[in-house]
Order: C-alpha cells, then structure tokens, then sequence
C-alpha cells in the first residue's frame, strides 16, 4: 500500500451562486476512512505495539486515520 494517509483526503469544487450570501469556499475537503476501501484484511499486516495502538486507536498502521479538527479562528483568541 502506498501512503495512506494521502489517499484519506479528497477534494470537491463546491457550486458558487450567483446569489450566494457568504464569500464563496474556492474547494472543499473530506476524508474517506481507509475501511471504506481495503476490501478484506491480510493476514501477514504489521502491527503497531500495545502502547502505541492503543494511542492510535487501531492495531493496524493500515488502517489507520488521523483526526485534525479543523479550529474556528473565532474561538479561543490566538
């Protein structure tokens, strides 16, 4: 498997209206889960240790995804 942490995010152009209200988004991002497209797990895939994969949240580095929340600038000062 390649990276998969480049293969989570995908990329849309949204419809911008001539009418719209808000200053338009050029694109929007979303990831897709690797679940979603690993189709059967391997037998022979490596695994993270005990103490890692219970930070990570996964056993599998395959299978895992990490969260970034997205901050509102408005929220919190700096």
């Amino acid at each position: 498997m390649n990276d998969p942490l480049n293969n989570q995010i995908r990329v849309y152009k949204p419809f911008i209206g001539p009418f719209d209200p808000c200053p338009p988004l050029p694109y929007r991002t979303y990831v897709v889960p690797p679940n979603q497209y690993i189709v059967f797990q391997p037998r022979d895939w490596p695994q993270y240790s005990l103490q890692e994969a219970l930070t990570r949240g996964t056993l599998w580095p395959n299978l895992f995804s990490p969260y970034n929340p997205k901050r509102n600038s408005q929220e919190g000062g700096a």
